[in-house]
């Protein structure tokens, strides 16, 4: 079976990445803390991503609909991908 095929599960990490990066955007983050690094990581890791996606599509008030259609982008690639390796 090619589940662990290394572009789907590129494209898996990359999905949880993206999740982890939206689930901190909601609390404060104390500069110079551990979960700080960890933040800046992130972001500079999503941030090529979510940047096209932004320019586009504009926050509905405070909620940045940018993260939900980039989720959706590299699930229906990563699904795409896994789809292809298993033909």
């Amino acid at each position: 079976m090619y589940v662990h095929h290394p572009l789907y599960t590129l494209g898996l990490i990359y999905l949880l990445i993206l999740v982890v990066r939206a689930v901190l955007s909601w609390f404060p983050i104390q500069p110079g803390t551990p979960i700080a690094t960890v933040n800046h990581w992130l972001v500079v890791v999503t941030e090529p991503v979510l940047a096209p996606f932004r320019r586009v599509i504009p926050p509905l008030g405070m909620f940045d609909v940018s993260y939900m259609v980039a989720l959706l982008v590299v699930w229906v690639l990563t699904t795409y991908v896994f789809y292809l390796v298993t033909v």
